[in-house]
């Protein structure tokens, strides 16, 4: 069953589909050809400014569990043998703190339907029963509704597949890597920590930040620049709040 034609999510595809093309058509004068994919551009960076204030949040999450980080070590401690009474104590100290655990998780799952739009309007050939013409569209002769991978497969890739897909997966592979050196998970290796939060959960951490990259090899090109612009506007938005709200020193 395609659920793109359910009438509800139909709409909603219909109307990001009128506004990515009239932003497109508006943006054509100065981007030619790439008004398109400078849409998509700019529909992710309006997206990540109307998540300003959860990115915010996030920040301050990150903030309040470093300062907590002492306190957590010491519950941990005195209640290693009764785990139901660790997770309350857990709870009751963030509560106290007005936090949570999960405190700070807004903005990837605002997010994940902005990316599964993006996806839909670059995968299907009609968009609520009309014509996708999305679909015709370029960047640097490669359509914004192929992936490398797929192009791989259909035998269809070209030098500029390869080309424009090494530039945004780079770029991808090389935030990845600063926003792995920049923001080092905090790490505790006391006898009563968790493996979890020792040089284990650490190297997982790291290692995740490079899935976006691989992800960005199966999807259409669009949904490509929108990855790829996130992981950008991440970056610098996490330096500035980080200097804004610094962790605790430990």
């Amino acid at each position: 069953m395609d659920l793109s034609a359910f009438p509800p999510i139909a709409a909603i595809l219909d109307g990001a589909y009128a506004l990515l093309m009239g932003l497109a058509s508006s943006l054509e004068p100065f981007a030619g050809p790439a008004a398109a994919a400078a849409s998509v551009l700019v529909i992710t960076l309006l997206v990540r400014a109307v998540l300003l204030p959860a990115g915010v949040a996030q920040a301050k999450a990150e903030q309040t569990r470093s300062r907590l980080a002492p306190k957590l070590r010491e519950l941990q401690r005195r209640h290693k043998g009764d785990p139901e009474r660790l997770q309350r104590e857990t709870m009751k100290l963030y509560a106290d703190e007005n936090s949570s655990p999960l405190a700070g998780c807004l903005p990837l799952l605002a997010q994940a339907p902005v990316v599964a739009v993006v996806y839909t309007l670059f995968l299907h050939p009609t968009i609520a029963g009309h014509a996708n013409a999305l679909l015709t569209e370029q960047l640097l002769g490669v359509p914004l509704g192929a992936s490398l991978f797929g192009s791989v497969a259909a035998g269809t890739a070209t030098a500029a597949t390869f080309g424009v897909f090494a530039v945004v997966v780079t770029l991808v592979v090389v935030v990845a890597e600063i926003t792995r050196r920049a923001f080092r998970p905090v790490m505790d290796d006391s006898p009563t920590a968790s493996p979890l939060a020792g040089a284990g959960m650490a190297r997982l951490a790291g290692a995740l930040q490079f899935t976006t990259a691989v992800v960005a090899l199966f999807v259409p090109l669009a949904a490509a620049i929108y990855l790829a612009t996130t992981v950008a506007w991440t970056l610098v938005q996490r330096v500035l709040l980080r200097r804004r709200y610094p962790l605790a020193t430990l």
